[in-house]
């Protein structure tokens, strides 16, 4: 709904819509009876369609099974068809805080959604999308000098941001903008969610790509090379570059996934190599990224929470019944919580280059439901969850954030991250109520 509602705000300041109103097709005179035929024949096709599109997908007897259906279609519906690529929203400038600065255009595909959107793929039985998108991951990787963390749906690099001064965007918020300069930031994360994607799709397929091998080589190698240098992080902040723990922590990942990729191939040097630059970072880490309580903070010397520590477990970087681990997910569900939900930092904390407060994150809400499966807190984590299934718009979507004292959707919609964090949530609570483990998107070991 509130994508179509934005549509119409979003209109020449003092003007009226640019797009006239269609005719109605059952009463209107201008419509001939063949006309009318056609497109009822149209729409029974497509209801065809997406329902035997979804029947090819493997969803669990349980209530929640239509929010896992829900979810997949909206993936679907984001995905590019000709390059694969998965689109992180359908809008742009949707305010994240109303009459707010906050607008970004999301029609882009971000590289970091690449190992959620595999397993929540491949879980629900969608193999063929999931290829289709690790091929455009792949694409991208083998065809740039210089990876970005976003790309247009057709590969394109160039994603310079307007600001479209003639709109006044949805309920007055300005600025409206086209293009995201995010495109051109430096963020470590990105080397990571690349190597933990692959090395999903290789133990899925039990197949690595020889023609990929070199390029993941010199993602992994540099990695190694700039881990210690500070970046804008997960959240893709426009302020001052910092030490950010979840970025020292995908380049974890990036050698910890390519030392077991080496292993695959039986390249014992690399991998040994590869394994010691992993062991330097997770020391550093521990080392660095903690306070005084044994948690977790969003960048070396600060105490301030982040709720991209909540995918710590997730990733396997430390076993979930670490104490640092449970320590970290408490605080964040305890302190970083506006009436259950979680923001993703406090703006008064954090120097993000913005002005202006935001909702709350649907997709860190989610992933505290799985962290919380993680570390044994079943209950709190099913209760938590059901009641974010609950904030679910009319057509059961989700935007990217919450106004949590009134439940109003922020943000551009329908997000894919929130729908991806959403399957991983779901699936988390129900894998775990069955008794039967849980393999998330991260190795066991």
């Amino acid at each position: 709904m509130a994508s179509f509602q934005a549509a119409s705000s979003s209109t020449r300041r003092g003007s009226v819509s640019p797009f006239p109103p269609l005719p109605n097709t059952v009463s209107s005179p201008t419509v001939r009876p063949h006309v009318w035929s056609l497109q009822a024949a149209a729409v029974a096709r497509t209801t065809a369609f997406w329902r035997q599109w979804l029947s090819r997908g493997v969803f669990p007897d349980h209530p929640w099974r239509g929010h896992l259906q829900r979810s997949a279609l909206a993936l679907k519906g984001l995905t590019y068809a000709p390059t694969g690529a998965l689109l992180a929203a359908s809008t742009t400038s949707l305010p994240e805080t109303p009459q707010g600065e906050r607008n970004w255009d999301y029609r882009y595909s971000w590289i970091r959604d690449s190992t959620f959107a595999l397993w929540g793929l491949y879980t629900l039985g969608l193999d063929y999308e999931a290829n289709d998108f690790f091929s455009f991951i792949a694409d991208v990787c083998e065809n740039g000098d210089d990876l970005q963390i976003m790309y247009g749906v057709g590969g394109e690099s160039r994603l310079d941001e307007q600001v479209l001064g003639h709109l006044s965007g949805y309920e007055g918020a300005f600025p409206v903008r086209i293009g995201n300069a995010a495109f051109s930031q430096r963020q470590h994360d990105l080397w990571g969610a690349i190597l933990d994607s692959v090395y999903l799709h290789t133990r899925s397929r039990d197949y690595l790509s020889e023609r990929l091998w070199p390029v993941l080589v010199k993602l992994v190698d540099t990695a190694a090379e700039h881990w210690r240098e500070p970046d804008c992080g997960i959240w893709e902040v426009r302020g001052e570059l910092r030490h950010f723990t979840s970025s020292k922590v995908m380049c974890w990942v990036a050698a910890d996934r390519g030392r077991r990729l080496a292993a695959m191939r039986a390249d014992a040097k690399t991998a040994a190599r590869w394994a010691a630059v992993a062991d330097e970072i997770h020391a550093d880490v521990c080392t660095n990224g903690l306070d005084e309580r044994g948690v977790f903070t969003q960048c070396y010397g600060s105490k301030a929470l982040d709720a991209s520590l909540l995918l710590m477990p997730l990733l396997r970087f430390l076993p979930p019944s670490d104490p640092r681990v449970r320590a970290t997910v408490l605080a964040i569900a305890d302190e970083l919580t506006v009436d259950g939900l979680v923001l993703r930092y406090r703006v008064e904390e954090t120097d993000d280059g913005l002005t202006g407060t935001e909702g709350a994150f649907l997709m860190c809400s989610f992933w505290l439901t799985s962290a919380l499966v993680e570390i044994g807190e079943v209950v709190r984590a099913r209760q938590h969850c059901e009641r974010l299934l609950s904030f679910a718009s009319p057509l059961d979507l989700y935007a990217e954030e919450l106004d949590p004292s009134t439940g109003r959707h922020l943000g551009n919609f329908p997000q894919a991250f929130t729908h991806l964090a959403l399957i991983n949530a779901v699936m988390h609570v129900i894998r775990a109520e069955e008794g039967a483990g849980y393999t998330g998107p991260a190795p066991a070991s």
